[in-house]
This record gives structure tokens, C-alpha cells and sequence, in this order.
């Protein structure tokens, strides 16, 4: 089933604008769904999730209207939001059983099965029954998508996961996403780019509201390819570099400053051309959606 949204906005009673007008097609598998904190992943990730209804727009889950018939479309939703509560007493296998019981499996030795298995599946199994209060972040956010797949969901959610974990546990956390099947759509919100890059097929970006480009992550970097440029400068001259060049980002690297710069044509000065990555047209995109204006150094 493919995910269809269309002309989706949202405007909060602060009068911030939220969502613009976005519109994505999101077929079966991973979906890569960068921008940066604010940029409005959130707010789209719940309006998907029926959590609350945008001004206007139309969201098809297949033949599905998801905002005429939001309870149809949370009997096949697996949702892990960016920030989500345990009951830190119980341990993780009660735990779950009570999400797959809320799921709708009520059999009883069909849920002890299926616990099993989630547990098994997202390498928790050998600490089922310590109380969840003790686990670590990694453990946690493994144990939040074994509850997000409880119900065998066709859309899955998963926003910022990663998010705070360190690289064994974020490694571990975008292998156990790269293993759900083929057949459900995964969205993967998220301001990291290494994610999307080492995940998805499809991919968007999103800032302030907007969809500033969405496509297949070779093609988009087709699109910039000879025109990322590098070079090493005295962190001194950075200023000086940023007044005479359209910098997309920089780098703090053994107390000098990394800048990669976007030109048509070779800028001179020292400058190498370098292959593109992902990164590349993250901040490049970011730049242009707000007038030029990139990180004074990531």
C-alpha cells in the first residue's frame, strides 16, 4: 500500500505554520524524512499518526482515508514517537504483552508467541524480565518499536529514534529497521543524516514547514555533483570566507576550519573538488531555504 499525502498544512494557535502545503508519495519500505529540529517532522509524523488534524489536505493509506476513518488506520499503524513512557516497574515482557493485548491480540498463548518472538527480534529476549526502568536508551527505544510492530502494522512511524544513542546502540537500533519487511512503509523522521543515508531508498526534506526536495538519494546527489567544493582555512578567515563564498558548511578539524562551499564552476583559491554526500545537500538545500545562512561551525 502506498502512503499519498497531499497539500497537508497546519497553522498552531501561536500562529506558527507548521506544515506548508507538503505533499509526498511514500511507497512500501524505508522513507528517509530529514530537517532540521523545528523544520516540522513532528508535527507531519502525528498528523499522519491521527494523533491531531491538519487545517487542510488529504491523507490515502491505500484506498484509506486516514483523516475520515483515523480508526481504521491505527488498526495497521505502529507508531514510535520521539519522545514515549514505560512503566518503569514492570518488566519489558509484561509490558509488552500488555501493548499486544490493547493491539487486539487476545489469545493468550498467541501473545505469549508473539512477545517471544519481538523480543527475540529485537534482542531483548535474554532481559525480559527486568523492569524497564533499568534499561539504557538503546534498550528502551528497542523496546518501543517492539511495541510499535505489536500489531503486524503496514505503516510504521519512527521519529528521531536514534536520537541520543551511542553508535553501538544507534547500529544496533538502524539494523533492527533495515530488517522489517519490505511490504510495510517505514518512515524514518530524522535530523541525522547518516540515517537516512544508510537506510533509505526514497527520502525528502523538509524545512520550516516545506518540502525543499524529495527523491531517490543518488539522483538528489546527481543534482549537486561537481559543485561541492573543500578547503582548509585558519578558523581565523572564516568570516572572510563566508563573505566571499556561498559556504553550505563547516567544520572544526585540528583547530582549523573545513568549509565546504556550492559553485557552479571551480572557485579557485585553493579550493578541491570533492565527491557529494547526502550531508552535502542537506545543509546545501537548508542554505538556500533560508536566505544563504548555514551552522558558524557543526
Amino acid at each position: 500500500m502506498i502512503l499519498q499525502i497531499d497539500r497537508l498544512s497546519k497553522t498552531y494557535a501561536n500562529g506558527v505554520r507548521a506544515l506548508n502545503n507538503i505533499s509526498l508519495t511514500i511507497p512500501p519500505g524505508m522513507f528517509g524524512l530529514l530537517g532540521p529540529n523545528g523544520a516540522g517532522k513532528s508535527t507531519l509524523m502525528r498528523t499522519i499518526a491521527t494523533l491531531q488534524p491538519p487545517d487542510s489536505g488529504t491523507i490515502r493509506f491505500g484506498d484509506l482515508d486516514v483523516l475520515a476513518q483515523p480508526e481504521r488506520l491505527r488498526e495497521r499503524l505502529g507508531y514510535l514517537p520521539q519522545e514515549f513512557g514505560l512503566y518503569p516497574n514492570m518488566p519489558a515482557e509484561a509490558i509488552l504483552d500488555h501493548f499486544a493485548t490493547l493491539k487486539g491480540v487476545v489469545n493468550a498463548g498467541e501473545r505469549k508467541e508473539l512477545v517471544a518472538s519481538l523480543l527475540q527480534q529485537v534482542n531483548l529476549y535474554e532481559v525480559r524480565k527486568k523492569s524497564a526502568g533499568g534499561y539504557s536508551g538503546g534498550m528502551k527505544q528497542r523496546l518501543g518499536i517492539a511495541i510499535a510492530l505489536a500489531g503486524a502494522p503496514k505503516l510504521l512511524i519512527v521519529d528521531e529514534p536514534t536520537a541520543g544513542l551511542d553508535p553501538t546502540e544507534r547500529n544496533r537500533f538502524l539494523n533492527l529497521l533495515a530488517d522489517i519487511g519490505e511490504d510495510v512503509v517505514v518512515i524514518l523522521s530524522t535530523h541525522i543524516v547518516e540515517d537516512v543515508r544508510e537506510l533509505c531508498s526514497l527520502m525528502a526534506i523538509i524545512n520550516k514547514g516545506e518540502v525543499v526536495v524529495q527523491g531517490n538519494p543518488a539522483r538528489i546527489l546527481d543534482e549537486v555533483r561537481g559543485r561541492i567544493w573543500r578547503r582548509t582555512i585558519p578558523r581565523a578567515r572564516a568570516d572572510e570566507y563566508r563573505a566571499r563564498y556561498q559556504v553550505i558548511s563547516s567544520k572544526m578539524a585540528a583547530g582549523s576550519t573545513v568549509l565546504h562551499v556550492f559553485a557552479e564552476s571551480d572557485p579557485g583559491d585553493g579550493f578541491e573538488a570533492i565527491e557529494p554526500d547526502l550531508e552535502d545537500v542537506y545543509f546545501h538545500r537548508l542554505a538556500e531555504a533560508s536566505g544563504g545562512r548555514v551552522p558558524v561551525e557543526a
